[in-house]
């Protein structure tokens, strides 16, 4: 199975979620998420859509930010994301001097409710 396969109908990532439809619905215009449409027209989430929701979600529940926090909170993890791939790739090693700052950089990841995957 692909990470970013669409699988799950609206009701099921709701309740996957624990979120109404439509937030979900609302997330979906706001742009943190873009799920696939059937044939029918029904939405789609993938596994991929889903840890986005749940990071839309930690940073509204749990940080209290509004949703233009949040667009700005993704736009940081998608960079971040990108640093922390390329510290890993020159990094082999448990003593690396660059140890420090991709640690650094995963705390700041987990911070905005990244779920980082090895």
């Amino acid at each position: 199975m692909r990470h970013n396969e669409p699988l799950y109908v609206i009701s099921v990532a709701a309740r996957l979620l624990e979120l109404h439809p439509q937030t979900l619905r609302k997330y979906e215009r706001e742009g943190f998420v873009a799920p696939s449409r059937t044939t029918g027209n029904l939405r789609l989430y993938s596994a991929e859509d889903l840890e986005s929701l749940r990071q839309v979600k930690h940073l509204v529940e749990n940080r209290g930010i509004n949703l233009a926090g949040v667009e700005m909170a993704l736009q940081v993890t998608r960079r971040l994301h990108r640093v922390h791939q390329q510290l890993s790739a020159f990094d082999g090693e448990a003593d690396s001097p660059l140890k420090d700052t991709i640690d650094e950089v995963e705390d700041t990841l987990r911070l905005l409710g990244y779920s980082i995957r090895r």
